[in-house]
């Protein structure tokens, strides 16, 4: 009997001692969220790079919330703390008569690994990732394609207008509207700047619609465009020079930090990136960003961003509103840059297919394949890719310039 009652007591014992004392309703409810999206991300493969660690790092925090824990102090009564010790290697505070010892803790692994992003260091950093793969070729042939880039992200302004007035304050409306540019280190450099406790719902929210870019675009294409329009075969681009392309990230960040310092980091990284790309003569340099460097960041911008999707601050009525918002926002853009495309089939004489315009949004380079896509169902002969590369890249210039209106705005 008292063996069993021994071996009772040690299962008493290692349950309180467990997560699942801890853990709430609103845990278990992120838990199955969390293998929603991995599901997605594995299964499905959307977006699967930043999907899956932004699931596990979900799962990882809602079953073991310290792993976010921040440093503290523990008060240790300076008698007990003696016992173990020669010195007294802290302050001393005196409560009530008696004396403590002040001991720091350290926090979660993650908390460490979240500064980056609480710093805004990750999300430049993947834009020099992007930079490097990036050919803005595209883009310098047909200049006009800055006009769709452009179009797309008055969703992201619309939205934030529409934030205020459903009640967010203006800095949770700018985290919140940057959503439409579908664009998710962005999204996560703009929240973190202004409404950092927002970053999970914003997060998961834009990465989400990105993922979801293949059918979330093609119904709004298909309503605003008319099958003549979605049948235009556009002229090819004319070659572009190597010079050409080593002075446009040249050009580009120069006149942009100079309009609007705000968005440098992100327009800087994006272009040093490219130049990197361009220029040929730093292989290593390039070869490093794009794989090495952009698959580290990655991995500690996706975890800890998901560990920020704890359940207290996740399942609330304002995460349904951003996840709302972000929606509309995306929406948004994606009409915006069709409207707009529609506009210059006009002004061109039916020379330009509206639907490059969708890819005006900078979720590169999935946007500007739904366009080639839906122009194929109805041209299959039609190849749109190339053309709408140039609205899809200007549209990455475009998030991080409205970026960088936000922050210097409302930061």
């Amino acid at each position: 009997m008292a063996i069993w009652n021994g071996l009772l007591e040690s299962l008493v014992g290692l349950y309180y001692d467990s997560g699942l004392v801890d853990l709430t309703w609103q845990n278990y409810v992120m838990i199955g969220i969390s293998f929603v999206l991995l599901f997605l991300a594995i299964k499905k493969q959307y977006e699967p790079l930043l999907l899956l660690p932004i699931a596990f790092g979900m799962l990882l925090v809602n079953l073991y919330p310290a792993i976010m824990a921040a440093p503290s102090t523990d008060m240790v009564p300076l008698a007990e703390y003696m016992l173990t010790h020669d010195k007294i290697d802290y302050a001393v505070t005196t409560l009530n008569g008696e004396q403590y010892v002040n001991v720091p803790t350290y926090g979660g692994l993650l908390y460490y690994l979240y500064q980056g992003v609480k710093l805004g260091i990750y999300p430049p950093l993947i834009f020099l990732g992007i930079g490097c793969m990036t050919d803005f070729g595209p883009l310098i042939a047909n200049p006009k394609s800055f006009i769709l880039g452009a179009a797309a992200q008055i969703g992201i302004f619309l939205t934030f207008i529409g934030a205020i007035y459903l009640g967010f304050t203006p800095a949770e409306a700018g985290a919140i509207g940057i959503i439409g540019g579908a664009d998710g280190p962005t999204a996560i450099y703009v929240t973190s700047k202004l409404a950092p406790h927002l970053l999970g719902s914003i997060a998961v929210a834009a990465y989400s619609y990105m993922a979801l870019v293949p059918i979330i675009q093609p119904p709004i294409m298909k309503a605003l465009t008319t099958k003549k329009e979605r049948s235009v075969v556009m002229e090819q681009l004319r070659p572009v020079s190597k010079l050409e392309k080593i002075l446009f990230p040249i050009i580009v960040v120069v006149v942009c930090s100079i309009l609007l310092p705000s968005a440098a980091p992100l327009i800087g990284m994006l272009m040093l990136g490219n130049l990197f790309k361009e220029s040929g003569v730093v292989d290593r340099l390039n070869k490093t960003a794009q794989n090495e460097l952009m698959n580290i960041i990655t991995i500690f911008l996706g975890v800890t961003v998901g560990a920020t999707a704890t359940g207290t601050n996740f399942l609330t009525t304002k995460t349904l509103g951003i996840i709302a918002l972000g929606l509309t926002a995306f929406c948004v853009g994606t009409a915006c840059g069709l409207l707009f495309g529609k506009l210059m089939y006009v002004m061109t004489g039916g020379k330009v297919n509206p639907l490059i315009g969708s890819a005006g949004v900078s979720a590169v380079p999935m946007a500007a394949r739904v366009s080639n896509k839906v122009g194929q169902e109805e041209n299959p002969g039609n190849f749109l890719l190339m053309h709408a590369m140039g609205p899809n890249v200007a549209g990455v210039i475009g998030s991080a310039v409205a970026a960088g209106v936000l922050l210097s705005i409302l930061g």
